[in-house]
């Protein structure tokens, strides 16, 4: 009896020092990867893909945004630098749009590069469901999701995570 219950405390103190050393511990997200052309979100763990989802993009899907007010969704590197509740979006998580890249590209061209680019959830609207938004590219920019969507991803991605948005 004492053997079994030597056993048991010896198979407890295992999985507490698992768990406290991260072995029994969701894999945390170290990249968000956007495909523009896929409307696709992947949250990355080490390389794999831990979840994906649908997204929408700004009214002008195609090509890099080039300035301020041209409804276009920037590619290249940036981060997750904030997030905030919105009245009007749900969840929000800033982007560190525009990079020095951009920001270069700006001053050469003398145009603003514009700003405030967001991962957000769908707007609560009297006149239109959730789900017609998922139907079109309908943002100034940003990246949207549904709201259930958009809670998972305000869990599992953290501020200071890589965000990679490609063509």
């Amino acid at each position: 009896m004492r053997w079994m219950l030597a056993a048991l405390f010896f198979c407890c103190a295992s999985l507490a020092h698992a768990s406290a050393s991260g072995f029994l511990k969701e894999p945390q997200v170290d990249k968000v990867l956007v495909l523009k052309s896929e409307r696709r979100l992947h949250l990355i763990s080490r390389g794999e893909t831990l979840k994906s989802y649908r997204v929408s993009l700004g009214k002008r899907p195609a090509g890099h945004k080039l300035r301020e007010g041209d409804k276009r969704t920037p590619e290249g590197f940036y981060w997750i630098d904030w997030r905030k509740t919105s009245d009007k979006f749900n969840l929000s998580m800033h982007i560190s749009y525009p990079n020095i890249r951009d920001l270069a590209r700006a001053r050469r061209e003398g145009v603003e590069p514009g700003g405030m680019i967001m991962l957000h959830g769908t707007p609560v609207d009297e006149h239109y469901p959730e789900w017609y938004f998922h139907s079109l590219d309908w943002t100034d920019g940003c990246i949207a999701l549904s709201n259930a969507d958009m809670q998972e991803v305000w869990e599992l991605v953290d501020d200071g995570t890589l965000i990679e948005i490609r063509p």
